[in-house]
């Protein structure tokens, strides 16, 4: 079978110098907390330009239910957060990065207040909750279970407040634009036109993640890896590209979107019972449904297997039914459209893919390894969830690295006194004709990936998954394409490839990444990150 073919730089071909050019100081791709922070903080020195592939509210952010994990209670300490995060990262974390953090976190909760967001309170304090893997309530919440949506919110209004700030929707980034090791802006198509140039003294990526790579996921269709694949090809490092976070408990309906039903729940006190009634997280830890995530979602499958059924049941009829009707009103009305009353019933649920834990790699500031190309949020690997994240911890990362990245990007953007003429850059190759079936490979991809290289793997599930990935690579990778659709497949084989391989050579099971093959930690051995980067693919 053909091997992987290394991916050409460009998706498209082009000339730069015959195409319609926009200027902008700060280019920031992506409209999440991490993004929106980013242009907002940019924004107090140049003028920014934020493009988002769909709608401004379409993210990951939106979608989060849970909360922002933050030192604020009385009795908290900052200490404890770094304790938590480093144990759930099981010796990958970045111990600077991650006190550096969670110290700032409290800062970038106030300015997110002062933008306008409002959490949940008793008696005019912050209405603290607890979730898996920490050890003391620190998690504030928004509406219940609609914490993302109002962050997103106040971010989106905040934006529309500033004159530097121009948002425009339905933009398709098909690539970043390189020469001699800078990124200059990025290769763009807006709905309804032709492919334009954004120059930039500074890009921003915050694309999010790749939830979409699988076929269980809690992802809006957005999230196809476009920042992790566009950053690989434009020379930049991705890191740590095995850990992939399941979370253990989307709603199991036919017919049902795979949503979330936020781990709050059994923060609050909702039990785990399988197909039989029975409780089991006790049997696999002793912190029963408060263990870390890759814990329940492991346990969830096993029950699955054990009971021969295809899910298990999240157990909240014990609660008070006023207070939880009010806690979790969206999930209340999620499952009422399938005559589940939360109060009532037992809610069907099971693992679904949710997180990407490994990203492009970035300093303390949010700079990666290409000149003038910065990055935030998901789409990078900060140093803070080292081989897990700790729930909650991601809109807080977002948040602060969207602050970092974006003062400095804006900051440097302004001192350049003299704009950069447009680059002629250029892309031209080969292509191969045919015809393909877009989306019989994508949904044969997501269920590949989601056999082979899902929440438990091993060596001939992933030998196999690498080499259908790069048959299919043979074929596709050297089309070219003319719409999205086409631009995401390619992507998303581009980043299942460099999971797979990266899940294949961690020989260890750590964090979210669990190895049937090899079910020991192995610090003496793995106690590394993995790297792959395009030009010279390493890792130490």
């Amino acid at each position: 079978m053909q091997k992987h073919l290394e991916p050409r730089r460009y998706l498209k071909r082009f000339d730069s110098q015959n195409l319609p050019h926009v200027f902008c100081d700060v280019l920031v791709i992506g409209s999440g907390v991490a993004g929106l922070s980013a242009a907002i903080n940019a924004s107090e020195h140049a003028k920014v330009l934020v493009v988002t592939k769909d709608a401004v509210n379409e993210t990951n952010t939106d979608h989060a239910q849970g909360g922002i994990a933050v030192v604020l209670a009385p009795d908290d300490k900052v200490e404890a957060h770094v304790a938590d995060t480093l144990a759930t990262g099981q010796g990958l974390c970045d111990e600077d990065v991650v006190k550096g953090i969670v110290a700032e976190g409290p800062m970038r909760i106030r300015d997110l207040i002062s933008w306008g967001a409002e959490f949940d309170t008793i008696d005019g304090a912050l209405n603290f909750t607890r979730e898996g893997g920490h050890g003391h309530p620190r998690i504030i919440h928004a509406h219940g279970d609609a914490t993302g949506a109002e962050v997103q919110r106040a971010l989106v209004q905040k934006a529309a407040e500033i004159e530097n700030i121009n948002v425009i929707e339905k933009v398709f980034v098909i690539d970043l634009l390189t020469a001699g090791g800078r990124c200059f802006g990025a290769l763009t198509v807006e709905q309804g036109k032709g492919p334009t140039v954004l120059w930039a003294s500074k890009t921003i990526l915050a694309t999010g993640g790749a939830g979409r790579l699988y076929r269980e996921t809690t992802n809006p269709p957005v999230a196809t890896g476009d920042g992790l694949a566009m950053a690989y090809r434009a020379g930049a490092t991705l890191r740590d590209m095995e850990f992939f976070q399941f979370h253990p408990t989307t709603l199991y309906v036919a017919g049902a979107s795979r949503a979330l039903i936020t781990e709050t729940v059994r923060g609050e006190g909702g039990l785990l019972r399988n197909a039989l009634g029975e409780r089991f997280m006790p049997n696999y830890h002793p912190k029963a449904e408060l263990a870390p995530r890759d814990v329940v979602s492991r346990s969830i499958v096993h029950e699955m297997w054990r009971t021969r059924k295809t899910c298990v049941y999240i157990d909240m009829t014990h609660l008070p039914k006023e207070k939880t009707r009010k806690r979790f009103p969206r999930i209340v009305e999620l499952c009422a459209n399938f005559d589940i009353d939360i109060c009532e019933d037992q809610i069907p649920v099971r693992p679904s893919a949710h997180y990407m834990v490994g990203g492009a790699l970035v300093d303390a500031q949010g700079r990666t390894g290409v000149e003038d190309l910065y990055a935030c949020g998901e789409v990078t690997s900060t140093g803070l969830h080292g081989a897990n994240r700790l729930g909650s911890n991601s809109l807080l990362e977002g948040l602060v690295y969207g602050c970092r990245a974006g003062e400095e990007a804006g900051r440097l953007a302004a001192k350049r006194k003299k704009r950069d003429m447009p680059k002629p850059i250029q892309s031209d190759f080969d292509m191969r004709p045919g015809r393909i079936d877009i989306e019989d490979v994508r949904n044969s991809l997501r269920s590949l990936v989601w056999r082979n290289v899902g929440i438990e793997r091993a060596e001939p599930y992933l030998g196999q998954a690498e080499d259908m990935i790069d048959f299919w690579c043979s074929y596709v990778m050297c089309k070219e394409f003319d719409s999205p659709a086409g631009w995401e497949l390619q992507n998303l084989l581009t980043i299942a490839k460099i999971v797979a391989s990266s899940a294949r050579w961690r020989e260890e099971t750590r964090g979210v990444h669990y190895r049937t093959d090899f079910p020991e930690r192995d610090d003496q051995k793995w106690l590394k990150h993995s790297l792959v980067h395009r030009e010279a693919p390493d890792r130490k």
